[in-house]
Parts: C-alpha cells; sequence; structure tokens
C-alpha cells in the first residue's frame, strides 16, 4: 500500500463529522456531533445501506497508527509516500486515515480504520486509484460501496467471521471546492466521468453543478 503526513496528534480543532465500517455487522455507519441543550454535545448515529457512493481524496491520504487506550482516538500518522514513523505503544495499530464526501451530502466526513480485513481492502483500492489517476489529474475517484464480503478465520477458539467493505473505483469528480476549505455546503456536486478500463481511462469530467454525483 504506497500509502503517508508530517508526524501529527489529532487536536478538537480538525473533528469532522465520520464514516464508519463495522467490521464485525458490516454496517456502514454516518456519525454527526449535535450539541444538547446543556451544551454538552452528543453523537447522532445512522446506518447507510449500500450501495452507496462517495468521493474520496486518496492522493493525501494517512497512513500510520491509531490507538483508543486513553478513551480518544489517537492518530500518529503521516501522508501517505512519506516515511512511516515508529510505533507509539503497544495499543496503537496500523491504521488508514482519509476525507471522503458522501454523493448528495456536500460535506467532507473523516473514514479511518485499523482492522486488517479492511485494510486490505483498501489496499487494493489504492492500487486503482494509483492505476487510473495519470489518465484523470486533478480530479477526485468516486467510489461505491456494494455488498460487504464475509470473511472466516481459523483461531484457537474455532471460525471467526468477519465482514470486509467492497470498494471500487466506479468514475471520476472535479474536486469539490470544500475540500479545500473555501466552501462549506455547496448544494450540488459534478456528475462523475465513468471510469474506463485503465489501459483507456478517461479524464473527462462534467462541469461543477450539474447532477449529483
Amino acid at each position: 500500500m504506497a500509502l503517508g503526513f508530517p508526524t501529527e496528534a489529532r487536536t478538537g480543532g480538525d473533528i469532522l463529522p465520520i464514516l464508519k465500517f463495522d467490521a464485525k455487522g458490516g454496517d456502514w455507519i454516518t456519525q454527526d456531533r449535535s450539541q444538547n441543550s446543556d451544551g454538552t454535545w452528543g453523537k447522532d448515529e445512522n446506518e447507510l445501506p449500500t450501495p452507496f457512493k462517495f468521493v474520496a481524496d486518496m492522493a493525501e491520504l494517512q497512513v500510520g497508527w491509531l490507538s483508543f487506550a486513553t478513551g480518544a482516538p489517537d492518530f500518529q500518522m503521516v501522508k501517505i509516500g512519506e516515511a512511516m514513523i515508529a510505533k507509539p505503544s503497544d495499543e496503537h495499530k496500523n491504521a488508514v486515515r482519509m476525507r471522503i464526501a458522501i454523493s448528495g451530502e456536500g460535506k467532507l466526513r473523516e473514514f479511518s480504520h485499523s482492522a486488517k480485513t479492511v485494510l486490505r481492502v483498501l489496499d487494493k483500492l489504492h492500487d486503482q486509484f494509483m492505476a487510473q489517476r495519470q489518465e484523470n489529474v486533478g480530479l477526485l475517484p468516486v467510489i461505491e460501496a456494494g455488498t460487504p464480503e464475509t470473511i472466516k478465520m481459523q483461531s484457537a477458539n474455532g471460525e471467526l467471521r468477519f465482514k470486509a467493505p467492497t470498494l471500487n473505483i466506479v468514475g471520476w469528480v472535479e474536486r469539490p471546492a470544500y475540500f479545500d476549505g473555501t466552501v462549506t455546503a455547496p448544494s450540488q456536486e459534478p456528475a462523475p466521468a465513468m471510469a474506463a478500463p485503465a489501459a483507456a481511462a478517461t479524464s473527462t469530467a462534467a462541469p461543477a453543478g450539474s447532477d449529483l454525483f
């Protein structure tokens, strides 16, 4: 996986709404923060049915380490392609983090994961991204999340069952301005230019402001 950012720990200033994947149940879940009447913050979670599409800033994907030992996520990441940092502690696991936008929402979310079954899928997805990016310079990939796959593993306690996401690049779109912080709530996304086979991929994209991708 050709994934790496300068070393950084997560701070309160970079919290984004989240897209999660349950590696045991196979559910995709959106998580948003909302402020209660007493001023405290809570989490609103909603299951997202498959299939659905999202765009991802895979060129800025981060890899590194993630720990929940303190109860909060501790990210120690580098930008893909940069030298990996040493494992911070025994509690930290290999992880990936990237910014995404679900079709039709018009806002940024963060997706991260440390399960090996998910990292294997992201590794293949990144290979697909690298194979097509030269024919789609300046565009972001549209990724379709399909029905999760059941993964069976043998352990000392018998068979274990997990779920792995099904992710494939199905098109490319112009980079939404809000990925760079210039717009916070666009009403529409550009339509995707459906990718041709890798050997003959096209960089043609619909102009911004056309139908939702």
